[in-house]
């Protein structure tokens, strides 16, 4: 059963940094993209960032305006999200996902991916 694990949330002043780590401990994804997504309260879940297997393609949502990075970790079963100069509107559950069922299109869609992380809490206060 593939298992999905985020750790690093928390909370943050706005402006600071965090950084979000997710595992497949089941390493059966190495051959999945995986992406992060976040809800707000009251708000739909929202595409962040998606990284392909190799990382060699990176996407990400244009609000963000750089300040997020996607990155896979060396055993290709990790992925990190390194947040800086955080906002208090980038607060919510961060959600990692994986098993992307249509290759490279509808990434940004939460019905494109299989497998999903019980999510981490980000708070950024003004």
């Amino acid at each position: 059963q593939v298992q999905l694990v985020e750790s690093g949330g928390g909370l943050v002043q706005a402006g600071g940094s965090l950084r979000l780590s997710c595992a497949d401990s089941t390493r059966t994804l190495t051959n999945s993209a995986m992406a992060w997504f976040r809800q707000a309260p009251g708000k739909e879940r929202e595409f962040v960032a998606v990284i392909s297997p190799r990382g060699t393609y990176t996407y990400y949502k244009e609000s963000l305006n750089g300040r997020f990075t996607i990155s896979r970790g060396d055993a290709q079963n990790t992925v990190q999200l390194h947040m800086n100069d955080l906002e208090p509107e980038d607060t919510g559950v961060y959600y990692c996902a994986a098993g992307n069922r249509y290759g490279l299109t509808y990434l940004e869609t939460t019905t494109t991916w299989t497998y999903w992380g019980q999510g981490t809490q980000v708070t950024v206060s003004s």
